[in-house]
């Protein structure tokens, strides 16, 4: 299964119950066991475990994998091991504790409904490069004035 369709489906999962500061980062280069790792926020204990829940209830019903949940006992922070994705779900106490975008944080991950690759060609306005008059350097104008207060009285008859 595409990894994009799978983040798609576990953020679209975590806002369907509310989750809260949804992040996703590509962890490829920093880990060899996976490649994505989410980490979304829930406001209350039952709230976190709900989360982990219906993540794992949706990739089941999109036919992916779910490997293991960790933590739904205690619901401060659970872990849903998809493989080559890993989420998290944490209390906000166990998400300030533990900084786990200081460990995992290296490159976000932009998110589009479709689940497409972004086009990477920017054009510029027209209108907005005419609009504005090329203006003289400081250094030139003050040069051109100093060259003419320098010429005698004499050569100026």
């Amino acid at each position: 299964m595409d990894i994009r369709k799978k983040q798609r489906a576990v953020v679209d999962a975590l806002e369907e119950i509310k989750g809260r500061d949804i992040v996703v980062y590509n962890t490829e280069r920093l880990s060899a066991y996976f490649e994505r790792v989410i980490i979304a926020t829930g406001d209350s204990s039952r709230q976190v475990k709900a989360l982990a829940e219906n993540v794992e209830e949706q990739l089941r019903r999109i036919g992916a994998r779910v490997r293991g949940v960790e933590g739904s006992g205690g619901a401060e922070w659970v872990l849903v091991d998809l493989g080559d994705i890993v989420v998290h779900v944490m209390h906000p106490t166990a998400r300030a504790h533990y900084n786990l975008e200081e460990i995992w944080g290296g490159k976000d991950v932009k998110m589009r409904r479709d689940a497409e690759p972004t086009p990477r060609t920017v054009a510029k306005p027209k209108a907005a490069a005419k609009a504005r008059p090329k203006a003289r350097p400081a250094a030139k104008n003050a040069a051109a004035k100093k060259k003419k207060k320098k010429t005698p009285l004499r050569a100026r008859k």
